[in-house]
């Protein structure tokens, strides 16, 4: 038993995704980004773009296609069918914020948007409004929400597993970025850290 329509969602991932790309290339003026910087930081956003233009369709592919558990070797079967819609419902409200909030941190960057891990460059603005008020890395929080809401809807230790690599690569990334955002910014930035959150608003 099913909350909501698999073809549906499989189809909304599809037009999320869709909506992420167009929303990037208008605010940031670009769509796809080289990696640079050391190992660490392009294996960290090599991973971002596998999970965004690899596991995300795919993701979708297996929910149109109604064989999902003959075609995913890790899909849990869960015999509690309100379970299923606990985990359904909640992946699907944490699968849309994290787009939304993406595309609302990409917008808010605009053209000061830059990869993962990369120092600001000299003409970069230190941006602290739209949710950069709430949390200092609302794209990570971001994409943790879309990563684990992803493996709720999809139900599959595969899944959940990209979403523990995805935390751990990006809880490696960080003090990497935010070094180099208080080498920038200085004192404004160390200030900035004191008041927002790294990821959840009031909470991390």
């Amino acid at each position: 038993m099913h909350l909501l329509d698999q073809g549906i969602i499989g189809i909304a991932i599809v037009s999320l995704l869709g909506m992420l790309v167009i929303v990037k290339q208008v605010a940031t003026g670009s769509i796809l980004d080289k990696p640079k910087g050391d190992l660490k930081v392009q294996l960290v956003n090599i991973f971002n773009l596998f999970f965004l233009l690899v596991v995300n369709p795919l993701a979708a592919i297996l929910l149109i296609t109604p064989r999902l558990a003959t075609i995913d070797p890790t899909h849990i079967t869960i015999d509690e069918p309100w379970i299923v819609m606990i985990l359904e419902f909640v992946g699907s409200v944490m699968y849309v914020i994290g787009y939304l909030l993406m595309a609302w941190a990409l917008i808010t960057l605009g053209r000061n948007y830059q990869l993962g891990g990369s120092a600001p460059r000299s003409e970069d603005k230190m941006v602290m409004g739209g949710p950069y008020k709430l949390v200092r890395h609302p794209m990570y929080t971001a994409a943790l929400s879309i990563s684990l809401g992803l493996a709720c809807l999809i139900q599959s230790w595969a899944f959940f597993c990209v979403f523990c690599i995805y935390l751990v690569l990006i809880f490696l990334l960080i003090p990497v970025e935010e070094d180099g955002l208080r080498k920038a910014y200085g004192e404004q930035y160390v200030a900035y850290q004191q008041k927002a959150k790294r990821f959840v608003p009031f909470v991390y």
